[in-house]
């Protein structure tokens, strides 16, 4: 029997002064805008990986500070046209140094955008949560990051 196993990701909603950090990537639907964001990896708690994908697809360090929300989301691969249905933690935090680095394949730059041309392109949107995200960032929505638990197993080495 097949069990359903929706895939894990991450994503970094960053402001500075009314802009928003983006990345701009080619999909297989082609060039898309999205927040740095990944999959989780094996071994990874979900503040590590936040902070890895802001760090390999914008070139930033990022701290998360807190939780913006858990979306689902389901959506036809255009690729494999397969159902595929992502569950996101997104987080919010503090934006660090900037690094001389190459960014993840497939990226092909960082850029900074406000909400209305934010707006102006959401056909350009990697998905819908794209909008959603920076909607509930500037609702104030924020949970204490206390709430996520990461059991030592995870990132450690695994005792039978």
């Amino acid at each position: 029997m097949d069990v359903w196993k929706p895939s894990v990701t991450v994503a970094a909603v960053i402001e500075r002064a009314g802009h928003f950090l983006l990345v701009e990537e080619e999909t297989s639907d082609g060039i898309r805008f999205n927040q740095p964001a990944g999959h989780l990896d094996p071994n990874e708690s979900l503040i590590d990986a936040v902070a890895r994908e802001t760090l390999e697809e914008a070139a930033y360090d990022f701290t998360p500070t807190a939780l913006l929300g858990m979306y689902m989301s389901r959506y036809l691969s255009s690729r494999t046209h397969k159902e595929v249905t992502y569950l996101r933690f997104a987080f919010t935090g503090e934006l660090g140094r900037a690094h001389d680095r190459p960014l993840d394949h497939g990226i092909l730059r960082a850029v900074w955008m406000t909400r209305e041309e934010l707006l102006a392109c959401q056909e350009k949107h990697r998905s819908q949560l794209v909008m959603r995200c920076v909607d509930d960032y500037l609702a104030g929505k924020r949970t204490p990051l206390s709430i996520i638990y990461t059991h030592p197993s995870v990132v450690g080495e695994l005792h039978g």
